[in-house]
Formats: structure tokens, sequence, C-alpha cells
């Protein structure tokens, strides 16, 4: 009996259910035409290609954008490059400028410098000679003093009374 049972297990487990004559792979592919005709029915390819289409657009968009940034990006960098050279002459422009007036100043405090000593020699030039001239005024006036102190001595001495008259007679003759 378990050889004619096994027999039976044998047959069912090698045959394949069966529908209107049409096997298992039949059905498969019955199926898969069924869901491609509704995918076609229900226009899911032209959904699927608009989605992509879509998305490319986008995606040019992007790329455009990226583009249109990146130019821009460019114009800006070159636009500081110049700047940056032009900063450059401007602050080597400035410079010479500076070590010209620098020299300028130097060459002028040089020339004021030498006027200022030839003024200050001249000043204490004119100063010596002045007190030079004052030394001499004074030694003059001393003497000139001690000679009339030694006259009016010379004069009192030799002068008397009877000398004043006659001295004085002579004045009036002569007026």
């Amino acid at each position: 009996m378990l050889e004619l049972l096994s027999a039976a297990t044998e047959q069912a487990a090698h045959s394949n259910p069966a529908l209107f004559g049409l096997e298992a792979y039949q059905f498969v592919a019955l199926a898969m035409l069924v869901l491609i005709g509704v995918m076609i029915w229900k226009k899911v390819p032209g959904l699927i290609t608009g989605g992509l289409d879509a998305r490319i657009a986008a995606i040019r968009a992007s790329l455009d954008e990226a583009k249109a940034l990146r130019a821009e990006a460019e114009a800006l960098r070159a636009e500081y490059a110049a700047k940056i050279a032009s900063a450059e002459k401007d602050a080597e422009a400035m410079l010479s400028g500076a070590r010209a007036e620098a020299d300028a100043i130097l060459a002028r405090a040089e020339v004021d410098g030498e006027q200022m000593i030839a003024r200050r020699q001249r000043l204490a030039e004119d100063k010596i000679a002045a007190a030079e001239r004052a030394a001499i005024a004074e030694v003059r006036a001393s003497a000139a003093s001690a000679a009339t102190a030694a006259a009016g001595n010379l004069i009192a001495e030799r002068h008397d009374s009877e000398a004043d008259r006659k001295l004085a007679d002579e004045v009036i003759a002569s007026l």
C-alpha cells in the first residue's frame, strides 16, 4: 500500500494545474499581456515619458543656470583681478609720489637749514659788531670823560680868577 500511495503522490507532484486547457506559463504570459494592455490603455508610458521629460528639462535648466552662474563668477573674478591690479598700480604710484615728496621735503629742509644757519651767523656777526660798536662808544665816552675830567683839573690848577677875567673879556670882545 505504501507503494501505491507513493506512486499517487509522485503523480500529483508532477502534474501542473491547468484551467481551460492552459498551462501555468501560459497564464503568466496572458496576465502579462493584460497588464501591459492596461498600462497602455491608462497611458502609463506617456506619464513616465512626460515625467522623465520634465526631469530632463529641470536638469537642463539647472545646468544652464550653473553655466550662467559660472560665467558671472568668472566675470566677477576678472573684475576683481583688474581692481587688484589697479589698486597695486595706485599703491605703487602713491608710494613713488610719497618718496618724491619726501625727497623734495628733505631737499627743502636742507636749503632752509642752510639759510637759517646763514641768518643766524649774520645775526651773531651783527650782535658782535653791535657789541664792538657799543664797547668802542663806551671806551670813547670813558676816554672823553677822563679827558674832560683831566682838562677840568688842569684848567682849575692853571687858571685863577685873574685868568678867568681875562678870558671873559676876550669872549665879550669877540662878540
